[in-house]
């Protein structure tokens, strides 16, 4: 299974990176937003920035809502860079576009499903990747699991190259879960991938062997 950060973080990307689990990026305009990235130059050159730390797809989200401003915006984007992958929301706009970009060898990251007949249409289109949002589902009191779950189910039977990217994840478990059940991508923020990390009994079993070290070598 792939590990992406959800961020447009780059010190975040960077840390991603240092430890070596850093398969790609995910971001979107809120997390853009929220390092305080405005204007479209200011957006792009901030892609080419993640795109020089990672080695690996980045997805890069499209602003249009109607099929031709997401085509335009969408090649603009791969133009930009290799590693972009064009993001396209789960919309009948978007669905042609996806259609369009696989036709034209630009790959895609159909996002904003919720559901297995999204995912079914995404795939019948070409996307990439799938990005079902895991968190946002357990929102409405229904299991963002039992869906990725649902999805993988269907896109083995009938061989859809399409990859599973278990989005909106929240905590640990997500991931855990998302493994087990045999999703290809999860995206999540750094710190649930960092809390993977934690367990008591190696803080107890590290401060023990340290302990001991110092007993025995003063």
């Amino acid at each position: 299974m792939k590990f992406f950060v959800d961020t447009a973080n780059l010190e975040q990307i960077k840390e991603a990176n240092d430890l070596g689990i850093l398969d790609g990026v995910t971001t979107n305009p809120s997390l853009m937003a929220k390092e305080g990235i405005k204007g479209k130059e200011a957006v792009l050159a901030h892609y080419k920035n993640i795109c020089a730390i990672v080695d690996g797809d980045v997805s890069a989200e499209v602003i249009a809502t109607d099929t031709e401003g997401m085509i335009k915006e969408g090649e603009e984007l791969a133009a930009l860079h290799k590693n972009i992958v064009v993001k396209v929301p789960m919309t009948q706009a978007g669905i042609k576009a996806i259609k369009h970009f696989s036709d034209k060898g630009i790959r895609t990251n159909c996002t904003l499903v919720f559901s297995a007949g999204q995912a079914i249409l995404a795939a019948k289109a070409g996307a990439t990747y799938l990005s079902p949002f895991v968190g946002r589902v357990d929102d409405i009191s229904w299991d963002g699991i039992t869906l990725i779950e649902q999805i993988v189910h269907i896109y083995s039977t009938y061989g859809f190259q399409t990859e599973v990217l278990a989005a909106s994840i929240r905590n640990p478990m997500h991931i855990i879960q998302c493994a087990e059940i045999g999703a290809d991508v999860v995206t999540c923020p750094l710190n649930a991938i960092l809390a993977l990390l934690n367990h008591p009994l190696t803080d107890i079993g590290l401060a023990k062997f340290l302990a001991d070290h110092k007993k025995v070598n003063g």
